[in-house]
């Protein structure tokens, strides 16, 4: 149901919109003053928003530029009881849809309404366009030539065409979401979305709502009814990261819902279809956690059809020069800085560091290298500022 927001100090006409509004099925909201305006508009969304013009302390001109400065696509509607061609131009100049007179007209008021919807689905249809476009054009390659990864990629090819669920194991910074992407690269579904859930950043209580959507009303800030995850990629791919957070009731459920390709909505009773294809990773070791009785055993194998484990950088040192050329390239390129290289001390010193955090750490060290040394980087730079991770 689109959502509205006016913003105008005469109480009449909040009042007059607001039940021409709701009598059409729209949830609207009001505000007395431009100030509580920008706040409600920023903490909020809405799809299309009324302004009137002249009101205290700060007029509609004033609250249309701030929202628009501040990157609001929302579209804005203006509306006056003191309207001429000055101030209506200066409105539209500024970022406004539309600008309507008062006394307010009902069938222009609703048109316009129409009218603007159909721009911000436009909008949002590009947005989303713009979004697959930048992810395809994405470089989601792995780097490396070492046998283990060999393997890997030996098992993408296998494995990727077909719907089989994959558990991804290996340590922090190692790579795991990268083969996932992969996986999704690969396989039938890769013009569809891949959704990640990151399970560990979730708060337990609000994990089952991500996962499966919650209908209006199901919780005090649930105020529209929201899709979860599982909907959203029951076309693509859904990417449970972390999966060995996730708490026990979440687990129960996604149990549930890999058995039976079925979800219920958080307050809902419907029982609603999905078909996503399933990947999940974790850095723990869940067999362990199963003895421990904090992980599902008949999860673990719903989840585990196949395993992919992804090594520590220090288990393919091989593979170092290569990454550190290609993130020494990508990097100097994403700072606008000229190309810098490595000598080959260089590459053998980093090969000798001991790679706690993995690619992510070998990246940012590259990256601290290309900023803190000259055009050239050596052996006693790497010493200097990766050897001793300073």
């Amino acid at each position: 149901m689109p959502k509205i927001l006016i913003i105008d100090d005469e109480r009449s006409i909040r009042r007059a919109l607001t039940e021409i509004l709701e009598f059409e099925n729209y949830t609207v909201e009001s505000v007395e003053d431009g100030i509580a305006g920008i706040e409600e508009a920023k903490n909020n969304k809405y799809d299309v928003i009324f302004c009137d013009i002249k009101m205290p302390q700060m007029d509609g001109i004033e609250v249309l530029t701030k929202l628009k400065n501040d990157g609001l696509d929302t579209p804005i509607i203006m509306i006056s009881g003191h309207g001429n061609i000055e101030t209506a131009v200066e409105s539209i100049k500024n970022g406004a849809y539309d600008f309507i007179e008062k006394p307010l007209d009902l069938n222009r008021i609703l048109v316009t309404i129409k009218n603007a919807l159909d721009r911000t689905t436009l909008v949002e249809e590009t947005r989303v366009l713009k979004t697959q476009i930048k992810r395809q054009s994405k470089n989601y390659n792995i780097i490396g030539n070492s046998e283990p990864l060999e393997h890997i990629r030996e098992m993408i090819g296998k494995v990727a065409p077909s719907d089989a669920r994959v558990l991804i194991t290996g340590p922090n910074g190692a790579g795991k979401e990268l083969v996932a992407r992969q996986l999704h690269e690969n396989s039938g579904r890769n013009k569809e979305p891949f959704i990640e859930v990151n399970c560990a950043a979730i708060p337990s209580e609000l994990i089952e709502s991500e996962l499966f959507g919650h209908e209006k009303g199901a919780f005090t800030s649930a105020v529209k009814q929201k899709q979860g995850k599982f909907e959203l990629a029951t076309k693509g791919t859904l990417f449970l990261d972390e999966i060995g957070d996730m708490s026990a009731s979440a687990q129960a459920k996604v149990l549930r819902a890999l058995q039976e390709n079925t979800i219920t909505r958080v307050g809902g009773e419907k029982d609603i279809k999905v078909n996503p294809r399933v990947v999940a990773a974790t850095n723990k070791d869940l067999r362990k956690m199963i003895a421990e009785g904090s992980f599902r055993e008949d999860l673990f194998h719903r989840l585990s059809v196949i395993v992919i484990d992804v090594p520590s950088l220090n288990d393919r040192k091989d593979d170092i020069p290569i990454l550190a050329n290609y993130f020494i390239e990508k990097l100097c390129q994403e700072h606008g800085m000229s190309q810098k290289t490595f000598t080959e001390g260089a590459l053998k010193a980093l090969q000798g560091v001991d790679w706690t955090g993995n690619i992510r750490e070998l990246r940012n060290i590259v990256e601290r290298l290309i900023i803190l040394c000259g055009a050239e980087i050596t052996e006693n730079d790497v010493i200097t500022f990766a050897a001793g991770k300073k």
